[in-house]
Parts: structure tokens; sequence; C-alpha cells
């Protein structure tokens, strides 16, 4: 053998030698003994794992879609520090007071794996609740089955979509030192009032199913079919508007963003609605999503959150209280910290946009200066639940003639091309509504719910509102604010619109572009 082959030779026994001793290396530090703390939490999660019994069937895991990255995202970390009213406390992680209703298990020796516990907003008055080990007797909640085809629930009633929940719809785990015959109430009066309180709502839901909670003893706790990963018990109010859906889907992201999920979770409605184009969003912002009233017999969750109802977010209650806040970037916002200031608005909208495939990291200079899309958001007669008429409330009553003259004027824009989007969102996918929406460089339309779709806008997309003198409501103003857009409002005397008024409004935005 060769002095050159006997180098080599040598060169690969070193790397051989070389990788087997990593790999003992890599396999000693994943066996190594694990610490009291360590052993505890092992334990802990072998113990939430029931034995399989014929009545008892544990299902796979099943997919979960992880977080996207987000460039407005900031940190949602717990902290009590959050000054009460301020733009976070309102839009991020103001849920700083935890209350413990159930506390986890910490005996070893015990079967008990239910917990509960919520955390509460001074400045929202409402709380997001979790809890483990909770199981749901759709049988025991009176609302019809959900998720059918509209037309074939047309005329029915909307107090037989909403839950009515009898005790023991919803029971959790109490371990073996609960008596049993119906158990004993999860939560006093008392508690409910101060941590889920009524408010103004009539029938605040999620306060009704909390208090249906009743602790029975491991030995009842027996479950058709167990849910192993994070899930979001969600009902809807106004499910088919636009708008209080929006609110329904900021406060289920919230929520689990406050909860502090690794992954985005399951969603079960606890409403018996029909379904609508709006779950398109639903099922792209979260891994699943089925009716309560789908499943057959009891029902297990390993861990189960309650987000607050849409009425309690600051969509809503901005409507109602004064909210002072504004739009700024998380850069800056990480930067130079400032109360008065938001960027979960825009956090959000991205959310939106990275759940239906598109990118997020898109800035306004990327576009073609000598080209804009205005999108003129239309209002069409159309079906939208079982008592709606398919009639729309005109807010324009010349809305034809007004397109038609934007038209006119686009068509003969000499400095730059204007392409003028007819935003016809009855008869568009969910997917297809944010694609313009954030193709658009500004947004017009009638006071309405399409409008509110500027959540997923660019950040530098202009709005002009065109309000009837007898829809003067804030909605799209304030979402702009805290959005950080610029808005133009044009306010009629009645619901005609001049169209020469409109055009040159629209001229002075374009101009302001650069066109």
């Amino acid at each position: 053998m060769n002095r050159r082959n006997l180098l080599l030779l040598k060169i690969l026994l070193f790397l051989f030698a070389l990788n087997s001793l990593s790999l003992l290396l890599y396999f000693t530090s994943n066996s190594r003994t694990l610490t009291p703390t360590q052993t505890q939490t092992h334990h802990f999660f072998s113990l939430s794992r029931l034995p399989l019994t014929d009545q008892n069937r544990l299902l796979p895991h099943r997919y979960l879609k992880p977080w996207p990255i987000l460039p407005s995202y900031l940190p949602w970390s717990q902290t009590t520090q959050v000054p009460f009213r301020s733009c976070e406390a309102y839009f991020g992680n103001g849920f700083t007071t935890v209350v413990d209703l159930l506390k986890p298990k910490k005996d070893l020796s015990s079967n008990r794996m239910g917990w509960f516990r919520c955390w509460f907003s001074d400045t929202l008055r409402s709380s997001v609740c979790e809890g483990g080990g909770l199981r749901m007797y759709p049988e025991k909640i009176k609302m019809s089955r959900g998720g059918e085809v509209l037309e074939e629930v047309i005329g029915r009633g909307e107090k037989e979509e909403l839950p009515e929940y009898e005790d023991g719809a919803f029971e959790i785990d109490g371990g073996d030192g609960v008596d049993g015959g119906g158990g004993q109430n999860l939560v006093t009066q008392e508690l409910l009032d101060r941590y889920v309180p009524k408010g103004q709502i009539d029938q605040h839901t999620m306060r009704e199913l909390i208090g249906s909670i009743r602790i029975v003893p491991s030995a009842e706790f027996q479950c058709n079919e167990w849910i192993e990963e994070p899930t979001l018990l969600v009902t809807r109010f106004e499910y088919a508007n636009l708008f209080h859906t929006f609110t329904d889907w900021y406060s289920a992201y919230v929520a689990s963003r406050v909860i502090g999920l690794p992954n985005r979770p399951h969603l079960v409605f606890v409403d018996g609605h029909c379904m609508t184009s709006l779950e398109e969003t639903w099922k792209a912002l979260f891994s699943s999503l089925r009716y309560a009233k789908n499943f057959s017999g009891p029902v297990c969750f390993r861990h189960a959150i309650l987000s607050p109802l849409g009425y309690e977010t600051p969509l809503f209650k901005g409507l109602s209280e004064t909210i002072n806040c504004r739009g700024a970037s998380a850069p800056d916002l990480w930067q130079h910290p400032d109360d008065r200031k938001t960027a979960r608005m825009s956090e959000f909208g991205e959310m939106i946009k990275a759940s239906f495939g598109f990118p997020v990291h898109r800035h306004r200079f990327e576009k073609p200066t000598l080209a804009h899309n205005v999108l003129f958001v239309r209002r069409e007669d159309y079906l939208a639940h079982p008592r709606h008429r398919g009639k729309v409330e005109s807010r324009l009553s010349n809305e034809q003639e007004v397109f038609d003259a934007l038209q006119n004027w686009a068509s003969n824009h000499k400095e730059c091309k204007i392409n003028l989007v007819n935003g016809l969102f009855a008869h568009m996918s969910m997917k297809e509504q944010v694609r313009a929406i954030q193709d658009a460089s500004v947004i017009i339309g009638a006071h309405g719910a399409g409008l509110t779709h500027m959540v997923s806008a660019m950040p530098k997309t202009v709005i002009l509102e065109i309000i009837s003198s007898q829809y003067r409501r804030p909605h799209f103003a304030l979402i702009a604010q805290w959005k950080g857009l610029e808005y133009h409002a044009i306010n009629l005397d009645g619901s005609f619109a001049s169209p020469p008024v409109v055009v040159d409004r629209l001229n002075g935005i374009i101009r302001s572009l650069g066109c």
C-alpha cells in the first residue's frame, strides 16, 4: 500500500471514530436522568391519557397548522404591567388577572386531570378561559344541528340556532374525591358576575356555558371521543355579517395568542347556524372546523379554550366608548413603545392574508408607481341567512351611476394607469375578496360590512367611505385609525351621491399618490 492510500485510510478511520463519538454523546445527553420536576411533568402527562375501553376510543393526533411569520407580530407575553385602557390592553394581551377555578392536581397519586382557569381583562371586562379534562354532551345542548345548506333551513328562527345549556352539558374530571350523582358546580354566580360579566349582552352564551359545567368523579368520566389537541369553542352571533364575524375572528385569534398556543387550534362551533361563505376564512385561520351537534355522544377535550364574544372585542366596544389608539408599525413600537399606538390590527390582517397563502412581506414601494387599483366595494342583493329576504338595504341609491362615472374617469386618466375593480363581494370567494383588498391602492364604497376587509389592506392604502345621512356610524373610520390608514369620508344629505363630487375626491387622492 503506497503512502497516499495509507493517508486516505487514516483519514477515513478518523472520520468514522469522530462520527461514532458524536453519536455516543448525542444518545447519552438525551437519555439523562430526569430531574424531580421533569419526572412530575412526565407523570402528569402519562396520567392524562385515559385507558382505552369499549366506551373510550382515543383518536390519533390530527395535524395542527403552524403560526405564520408575520411582519407586524409583537410578543403576547403574560405580564401584569399592561396599563389599564392602553392600546395593548384593548387590542393585545390585557388579560392579566389569572383566576384558577379548578387548579391542576399536583398530587401524583391522584387520577384527576381536570383543570380550569380564566384570564380576565379589566379593560375589556371579559375573560379568555381554558380547561382540560372537559367533556361536552351535545344532547344536553338545545339548538339546531348546524352546518346545513342555507336553502334547507329557510325560515328557521334565530333562537333555535343559539345554544341553551342543561346542567351538565359540560363536565370536568374532578378526580376520586368528588361525590357522584350530578357533581358540583365549577363556578359560583358571584365569580361569574365578576369575571364573565353579562354587561349589556342579552344572551351571554360563554357565561352560560361556564355556568353549566359540573365537576364529576373520574369513575363517571367516560367519553366516546377524545380531542387531544387544543380546541377553541366558539358561539357566533350575527354570523352572516362580515363586520360581526370579524369580531369573532379577532376574538378567537386573541384567545389563541393569550393562552400561548404553539400552533393554530381546532375549532368547534357551539351553535346551530347553517353554513355561510364566511366559513372559508374560519377554515383558513384555524386547523379544522366542526359543529358541536355533529359529534355523536360525549366528546372530551384535553385542552379547550373559550374566547370572548365578538361583542366584547375592541372592534365592537369602540362604537360606544372612546378607544384612543392609532395604528403604527411593529418595528417602531418595538423601538419606541407607546401606550396610545398599536400594531395588532395590522398583525391580524397579515394573519388573514397568510392563512390564504398570500405573501405578507410585500411593501407598497414594490407596486408600480404609475398604476393603481381602485377597489369599489359594492352592495349587492344576496341571501345571507334563513331569516333574510335576499334584499340588501341601499345606502347609496345611485351606486351604479357613481360606478359608471368612476369607470369613465379611470379610462380617461392620463397621468397613470387606473384599474377600477368592481368589488362584487357577494359573488366572490373570501380568498378573492382578500386578494382584491391587498392589491388596492384605494378602497372606496358606501358604508357597509364589506369595508371591514380594510383590516387586510396594505399600510399605504387610502380609504374613501361614502356615508348616507342614515348611517353615520364610526365603524370604518375607527378601523382605519387603529390600523394607521389614511381615511376620507363623503357625508351625504340623503343617500344620493353626486358623481362629480366623488370623482373629484378620488382624483385628489390619486394625485397624492403621485399620479
